[in-house]
């Protein structure tokens, strides 16, 4: 028996429930002459933004134990640019294609987003509500206007509307479900958990910004509860994130109540552990003979 691997997200039809996590596939095609990128489920690109981001001075990015820390500082080429060259090439791998997007007010979200809904292959939107607004606060901790954003992003976007949403809050749940109640088609989460490094040999912190986002292996238990906890309270679909690096780390996040999962820092280790996981979620459910993946979705036993 062979089984089923595909899922409907928010009315996006996917091969098999694996994406890629934005910020760590680049814009999404780069890899294509290294891994067969049409067998993914789909791909989520790099944060964009309105206008092109030169992003955080170097270093950016620290290897720490079980995971690594980054500050890149949404460098990117714009909106403009984007459409132009990389949403070409995308278009042309088979494959869902989910945009993320960030900006620092409402207005940077909704232009953006404008001008994306106006192209074709694109399957949906993802809000990265994780970055400060121009008061330096992280878009999602302020409810008013993380509701002010998705709503303005839902009346000029035809396609689904994704929220991404911090970690860092006392009640995800809560969360969730206000990004829910704004309109949003479905959750991610979660994203990087704050933190910092220090090196011993020149007592400096190792990241240009003093702080950033802790990803990788060590942050999975923690996502892993958050993607609980929103599947106890919300209707609409969620995506789980943060330190899958097998196919069992993948169905560790689907019992937990995700729909599909996005794969980050374990593409960066090895291109290849994309496949590696989808493939190892087909061997799972074949050794317990389950036919669908959709009947593990949420069914964790906690009695």
């Amino acid at each position: 028996m062979i089984p089923n691997l595909s899922v409907n997200f928010a009315g996006i039809k996917l091969k098999n429930p694996v994406l890629t996590a934005s910020g760590t596939f680049g814009y999404g095609y780069e890899l294509a002459d290294l891994i067969p990128l049409e067998k993914l489920g789909g791909i989520v690109t790099k944060t964009i933004t309105l206008e092109p981001r030169a992003g955080n001075l170097q270093p950016r990015i620290a290897e720490v134990a079980s995971g690594m820390l980054n500050t890149i500082g949404l460098q990117n080429i714009g909106v403009k640019a984007f459409v132009e060259e990389p949403l070409e090439k995308l278009n042309k791998i088979g494959v869902p294609v989910v945009v993320s997007v960030a900006g620092a007010a409402v207005s940077e979200y909704v232009e953006t987003v404008k001008i994306l809904d106006r192209q074709n292959g694109i399957s949906a939107i993802e809000l990265n509500l994780s970055c400060p607004n121009l008061k330096k606060k992280i878009i999602c901790h302020d409810l008013l206007l993380m509701q002010d954003v998705i709503r303005g992003v839902k009346k000029v976007s035809k396609i689904p509307v994704i929220a991404k949403l911090s970690p860092l809050v006392t009640d995800i749940s809560e969360l969730a479900l206000t990004a829910q109640n704004a309109g949003a088609d479905g959750v991610t989460l979660a994203n990087t958990y704050p933190a910092m490094a220090i090196d011993i040999r020149t007592f400096k912190p190792k990241l240009s910004t003093v702080k950033g986002g802790m990803s990788g292996a060590c942050v999975k238990p923690m996502s892993v509860r958050c993607v609980y906890d929103a599947y106890q309270s919300v209707k609409i679909p969620i995506i789980g994130c943060g330190g899958i690096m097998t196919g069992e780390d993948a169905v560790e996040f689907i019992l937990a109540g995700a729909t599909v999962v996005s794969v980050g820092s374990s593409s960066l280790v090895s291109p290849g552990n994309l496949i590696k996981v989808i493939d190892e979620i087909e061997s799972i459910l074949r050794g317990k003979n389950i036919k669908s993946i959709r009947e593990v979705i949420g069914s964790v036993n906690t009695v």
